[in-house]
């Protein structure tokens, strides 16, 4: 894979421009200099000293955005660290990654959130290119993400932050009041999981008849919605915005529908990997399939589907999580949940939603794209002539290898391990700070 320079005078000739903010998906040529896109047009003359790219067959996608996922660093870098995650997100085409706070430490003092940017600074500076993600970290609404005491709200939201979240499901409904009523005024995006944990319990699969044939722990479709319709109603009565993470199940889309519908100010996403699987395919037991929330049966798949076709839901998050050979090779019940999926979640998406479902491209790059920058209150990522150049190339016919040695994740939990895949995005341009 190569990267962006933002110097260098590019044409990239006859390449399919997919770009969900202006709904454009044809064959153009596209101009780029000084990290600015110059010009987009059916054909382009070369000027003298351009690098010329051939982009027949291939499809320039807007910078994709991933909402929230997590890393090692800081705490546990043999899992991951800050520049082997970004390393991973410009192999799959993200130019802006969100940081969950489930870091040891928590990120729930500005010290730490300026300390993760700075970070990102110097290695993206010790680079030729400089040309990975922006570093978006959400901090914590509680401290130590331990959901019972709030952290200092208005200090954390003068920093470079995506907007808080604690990555972890908060049990106590009155404290979920309280920070919608203090995080107001504050004109951030709260994140939240709804997870009843009493509910929960010890599933490991949604419950439902694959739960009973597989003899695995079941965890009922309540412990989400119930947490979620409890949610819904201190949104309606507080009136906070919030953005509702995780959602997993078919009933989950209906009341986030109904919510839409009575004009509360909701976003929703769904993680990448409960579109592509459900609680049938766990007859493997593959320890990669572990997930929380967990795969939904049939019906919550189908709904998701939809769910992100229609809008419902306005994004697709990759909630990239490492971990250790050794603590995934252990029994179902028993592994870690979640999944790495960085650089592959493009590739896979594109090649079983867009080329086997027949997705329209602008849905995947409005789900992946469009939709997580607004969410987050920004300007997104757009392909039009004088705008920065905040893109990727992705040539779908490329075909390689998933193994720890392609992989630019220290991990390699993931359920295509060892497979080949095709598509794989092959450039990838990030404008500077």
């Amino acid at each position: 894979m190569t990267t962006g320079s933002r110097g260098q005078h590019q044409l990239i000739q006859q390449v399919r421009v997919v770009d969900a903010l202006t709904g454009t998906d044809q064959i153009m040529d596209v101009q780029v200099r000084g990290g600015i896109i110059q010009a987009i047009a059916p054909t382009l003359e070369t000027i003298d000293g351009t690098e010329v790219i051939d982009g027949q067959g291939k499809i320039l996608l807007p910078g994709l955005v991933d909402l929230y996922s997590q890393s090692g660093e800081p705490g546990h870098e043999p899992l991951e660290t800050l520049e082997s995650l970004l390393q991973g997100g410009q192999a799959g085409g993200f130019t802006r990654l969100g940081l969950l706070p489930t870091t040891s430490p928590a990120i729930d003092h500005l010290a730490l959130v300026d300390q993760l940017l700075q970070r990102r600074q110097a290695i993206a500076q010790s680079r030729p290119s400089n040309s990975l993600p922006h570093l978006y970290p959400w901090a914590a609404l509680t401290r130590g993400t331990q959901g019972q005491q709030m952290t200092e709200l208005a200090e954390l939201a003068t920093g470079a932050i995506a907007g808080f979240a604690d990555g972890r499901p908060l049990q106590n409904p009155l404290l979920v009041q309280r920070l919608l009523e203090y995080g107001a005024p504050l004109a951030k995006p709260i994140a939240l999981w709804p997870c009843d944990r009493a509910l929960q319990a010890t599933g490991v699969i949604r419950e439902g008849a694959f739960s009973r044939v597989y003899g695995l722990p079941g965890d009922p479709a309540s412990s989400e919605t119930a947490a979620l319709a409890a949610l819904l109603e201190t949104v309606a009565q507080v009136g906070t915005p919030v953005h509702i993470m995780r959602v997993s199940t078919a009933r989950g889309v209906e009341l986030i529908q109904a919510a839409k519908d009575r004009g509360l100010p909701v976003t929703a996403s769904t993680p990448w990997m409960h579109l592509l699987f459900n609680s049938q395919d766990l007859h493997s037991y593959d320890p990669n399939l572990r997930l929380n929330p967990p795969l939904g049966n049939p019906p919550d798949q189908a709904a998701l589907l939809a769910g992100v076709q229609a809008g419902i839901l306005d994004a697709i998050a990759i909630d990239h999580t490492p971990h250790s050979y050794e603590d995934k090779t252990v029994g179902f019940p028993s592994a870690p949940p979640g999944v790495i999926g960085l650089e592959l979640a493009w590739s896979i998406l594109w090649e079983r939603l867009v080329v086997q479902r027949d997705w329209s491209p602008l849905t995947l790059v409005q789900a992946l794209s469009t939709g997580p920058a607004t969410i987050w209150g920004q300007s997104p990522p757009s392909l039009q002539a004088h705008q920065p150049t905040e893109m990727a190339l992705f040539d779908p016919n490329a075909r390689w290898a998933v193994t720890p040695k392609t992989l630019k994740s220290l991990s390699a939990n993931t359920p295509w391990l060892g497979q080949s895949l095709a598509g794989r995005v092959v450039q990838t341009w990030v404008p500077a700070s």
